[in-house]
């Protein structure tokens, strides 16, 4: 369960980084869960730094699998910093199956993306896994 906190920790620390500016040492404090795991924090703090360091290759990607009607700057903000996430795990974390990525990248989105979000991201992440 460390691992799927871990995420869903990554992705509230990319969204905060993206959308709120906030500085990556703040983020990587991780001040805002209500109960710690260490656990779940080093996972994340692992996948943010690793996602920031990577992100124009991430967004290369994301941008290359969407459709032709869609642009970086249409998709929403949360479903960005989940696609971020789990783009980063696919191409650079060889420790976790692509499946287990992408279903826990669906869920994530269930529970915190607009309606509908979460088919959007499984299709762009099953695109971008089969390319990888």
């Amino acid at each position: 369960m460390s691992r799927r906190k871990g995420r869903v920790l990554a992705f509230q620390g990319l969204y905060s980084y993206d959308v709120g500016k906030n500085p990556l040492e703040e983020i990587l404090a991780f001040t805002w869960p209500e109960a710690k795991d260490e656990a779940a924090e080093a996972f994340a703090g692992l996948v943010i730094n690793g996602t920031v360091e990577h992100l124009e290759e991430i967004d290369k990607q994301i941008e290359e699998h969407l459709s032709e009607s869609w642009t970086m700057e249409r998709v929403n903000k949360v479903s960005l910093a989940i696609l971020r996430v789990s783009v980063y795990e696919i191409l650079f974390q060889s420790a976790a199956e692509t499946k287990v990525i992408i279903d826990e990248a669906v869920e994530i989105a269930k529970k915190y993306g607009e309606d509908g979000s979460f088919k959007f991201i499984n299709a762009v992440l099953d695109n971008i896994a089969k390319k990888n």
